[in-house]
């Protein structure tokens, strides 16, 4: 009974895969399985994987699970975001519940079509974290650009620092301004006592030429004469 459900299926899978699926023997047989996923993937021209379901009857199948494995086609690149090293063991555990639902029943089209779904949502969950990680860094980078325009945040600790030395700016300023007010009024005072300097501190100071000297001379001359001729 079960190699005759097992013809059966195998020819409706003929049917629904005509070119995906190859036979290995009687009751071993390949079928591919390319994945709808979307285009952007970050690089250009990146082809769609395919990947090949190995199907095995069992004596008893379908009233126990079919034998499953899952590979690259030979030399075929590998794929964008899909790793069958690592996610082989997680693709075929993610069939499981889909054999135990349609045991006694032909499953194989069910298990073609659940592992292709499970492949796109694995492939689609890594282009969406690709994605966030790159929108995360542009967001990074665009914080950054706009600290420059916007400057430093302001904290209460970085206020109480540039309030110190704004007021220490000022103190040393008026300081400045007060030594130089002080500095000024002494020139005004040494400049307004020169002006009051005696005759004698004028000559002592040279502030008094030799002309005023013989002006003085020839005055006393002129008296000394005066005096004789009385």
């Amino acid at each position: 009974m079960g190699r005759e459900e097992q013809i059966e299926e195998r020819e409706v899978l003929d049917s629904i895969f005509p070119d995906e699926i190859t036979d290995i023997n009687e009751t071993s047989f390949r079928i591919a399985i390319e994945p709808d996923i979307p285009h952007e993937t970050g690089v250009e021209d990146a082809e769609t994987p395919t990947l090949l379901l190995t199907v095995t009857y069992p004596p008893s199948y379908p009233d126990e699970p079919p034998l499953l494995d899952i590979s690259m086609p030979p030399s075929a690149p590998k794929p964008l975001h899909l790793d069958l090293t690592l996610d082989r063991a997680p693709l075929l555990s993610s069939l499981a519940p889909t054999i135990t639902e349609n045991l006694g029943m032909a499953m194989v089209f069910t298990l073609v079509t659940t592992l292709q779904e499970e492949i796109e949502n694995l492939i689609r969950d890594r282009i969406a974290a690709v994605q966030k990680a790159k929108d995360r860094e542009a967001e990074e980078a665009e914080a950054k650009e706009n600290a420059k325009f916007h400057g430093e945040r302001v904290t209460r600790e970085s206020f109480l620092a540039w309030r110190e030395k704004f007021q220490a700016e000022i103190a040393a300023r008026e300081e400045d301004e007060e030594r130089a007010r002080k500095e000024g009024e002494s020139r005004a005072r040494g400049a307004k006592k020169e002006d009051k300097l005696t005759g004698r501190e004028l000559w002592e100071k040279g502030m008094v030429g030799k002309e005023a000297e013989e002006e003085d001379l020839a005055t006393m001359e002129e008296g000394m004469e005066g005096m004789k001729v009385g």
